[in-house]
């Protein structure tokens, strides 16, 4: 009997920029194909989230419809398309640029990016008003590793830290039920919706299938400031983290754990199937999810 199905799946191509909802995704050893393969980066090649420059929120993007299929291969025609408020439309193509930015920074991950050539610059300096590049992760040269005390020969593109998010639309629906104004799904920038479950179960998820693809829960997804950022405004306010310090805390989830002041929402996953060659790896929105392992608390989970 699944425990839950898969309600939706995001893709952001750009770290901090808008997501985008597709129908299916093909896993690669990095995560979903696309999914943080690009960043912006400032003049010294660190990277921008939407921490310092909420405005990244009011950048979409778009991608061909055949970029979600198995085996899909850009051609020369082939665009990530980037639009923002009183902004021209940009059209980056998806055939590998040839030059190298070096010295590019991501949270603890240095190396060096594909720079996306000088109208992408431009267009990124006008939009943030300040200089900035956009940067693709370089598959061919660079590894960047997923922390290995949670999960190890793992790695990401430009993730925070892990390949997947998922969450449960009843998480959600049980944290909008104590708010004023209820929040849409994209303040949380999950990777995976599920629905069919009860609140928070996706908190004791150690182990499940998803289209015979084994994910493995292997942290709490512990909560920055993004949340706060209304996505369609770029506006920060207190919540929803003053509702989740009320019940999703580490003081009263983890009680007996070292406190941190961290709250928790969705699950951090990796996806053991990501590691092996050979057969195409997605998952399509209707698919089931089957558990196979949890633990009894969220005192139990790694967070």
């Amino acid at each position: 009997m699944a425990a839950a199905k898969v309600k939706s799946i995001f893709i952001y191509p750009i770290k901090s920029c808008a997501g985008i909802s597709v129908s299916q995704a093909s896993i690669t050893s990095t995560g979903f194909r696309w999914d943080r393969q690009w960043i912006v980066v400032n003049s010294k090649g660190r990277a921008y989230t939407q921490r310092v420059e909420p405005k990244l929120a009011l950048v979409r993007v778009e991608l061909p419809n055949e970029a979600f299929f198995d085996d899909w291969e850009p051609n020369k025609s082939s665009y990530l398309v980037i639009r923002a408020p009183a902004m021209d439309v940009l059209k980056v193509p998806l055939i590998k640029p040839p030059e190298t930015a070096d010295g590019v920074s991501v949270w603890e991950w240095s190396g060096s990016a594909l720079d996306e050539g000088d109208d992408a610059s431009k267009w990124f300096s006008n939009y943030l008003g300040k200089p900035s590049r956009l940067v693709r992760f370089n598959e061919a040269t660079e590894i960047r590793d997923v922390d290995p005390n949670y999960a190890r020969g793992y790695k990401v593109m430009f993730s925070d830290q892990y390949p997947f998010l998922l969450l449960s639309q009843e998480s959600l629906d049980a944290l909008n039920a104590l708010l004023k104004e209820p929040l849409p799904v994209n303040r949380f920038r999950p990777n995976i919706l599920v629905n069919g479950c009860e609140p928070f179960s996706e908190d004791l998820w150690t182990e499940i299938k998803i289209n015979n693809l084994t994910f493995h829960g292997v942290k709490l997804c512990s909560r920055c400031k993004v949340p706060t950022i209304n996505q369609e405004s770029a506006v920060a306010g207190s919540e929803p983290t003053e509702t989740l310090m009320n019940f999703r805390s580490d003081k009263i989830l983890r009680p007996n754990k070292k406190q941190q002041g961290k709250v928790y929402f969705g699950q951090n996953m990796v996806c053991i199937d990501s590691l092996t060659q050979g057969k195409k790896k997605s998952i399509k929105v209707g698919d089931p999810v089957n558990v196979f392992k949890m633990v009894s608390s969220p005192a139990d989970a790694p967070a």
